[in-house]
């Protein structure tokens, strides 16, 4: 020590040497302990394990639960320990989302498979069976129109033509048989009409002393295409063909509808 600009040596008793040795170790001892204590509190302090100043083999198995923690992690960023909850890996997954090779998501069952990028057709049930769009569409082809009818051409009027009247002679001398010959050459029937006889009548010497015109009604229905004939009696009044004369019926008109 200096005091009073005298420098003084002090000299130590083996007794108090021995004092200050151990305050030391004790202050050592001290501060490793608070060294374990503050570590143990933030998860980052380590305490060795095992006997030391012994001889032989010692036992450290553990004896309950142990978390492996490296020393030393990468520079940069930290590091998750095994058993803690993180991200999965690329490619994996748990539950419906569970993803296939490639990256691509696995269809939950009973939903239609996704559409492909190739061809944008959907493969699952349910796909459209027409011709698919690659926009999702489905084109139909429409049905052909149906056919026009052809116009129908209206039937042609019935056309009517007769033969000449056949006679023959008749019970009485003032009555005749006629027979005429009818033929519908139309394209629709004769529905009703009336022929006219033209009636003459004859004297003794051949002179047509006069004529009488007497009217029947045509056998009707006359078809289209049809030919039919009929016969009539054409009679007089008897007054008018006195005896020795008789009566011939040479023309005819018809009229018809």
């Amino acid at each position: 020590m200096l005091r009073h600009g005298t420098l003084r040596t002090t000299t130590w008793s083996p007794g108090r040497r021995r004092a200050f040795a151990g305050a030391s170790a004790a202050v050592v001892c001290l501060g490793a302990a608070l060294g374990a204590c503050a570590g143990s509190g933030s998860g980052g302090g380590y305490v060795a394990v095992g006997g030391t100043g012994r001889a032989g083999p010692v036992d450290a198995s553990p004896t309950g639960s142990v978390t492996m923690v490296p020393l030393d992690g990468p520079k940069g960023g930290g590091t998750t320990p095994p058993g803690t909850t993180g991200s999965p890996p690329a490619g994996t997954g748990t539950g419906r989302g569970t993803a296939r090779a490639g990256g691509g998501p696995v269809p939950v069952p009973g939903t239609p498979d996704p559409p492909s990028p190739s061809t944008g057709k959907s493969t699952g049930a349910g796909a459209s069976t027409g011709t698919g769009a690659g926009d999702g569409r489905t084109t139909h082809t429409p049905a052909p129109p149906a056919p026009t009818p052809a116009p129908t051409t209206p039937p042609a009027p019935a056309a009517l033509s007769w033969g000449g009247p056949v006679t023959a002679a008749g019970d009485q001398r003032w009555c005749q048989k006629v027979t005429v010959d009818f033929r519908n050459s139309g394209g629709t029937a004769v529905r009703s009409g009336s022929v006219t006889f033209g009636t003459h009548v004859i004297g003794a010497l051949g002179i047509d002393w006069s004529t009488v015109r007497t009217s029947e009604a045509l056998p009707v229905p006359i078809g289209a295409g049809a030919r039919t004939d009929h016969t009539w009696t054409v009679c007089l009044d008897a007054w008018r063909v006195p005896l020795g004369m008789h009566v011939e019926t040479r023309d005819l008109s018809v009229q018809w509808k």
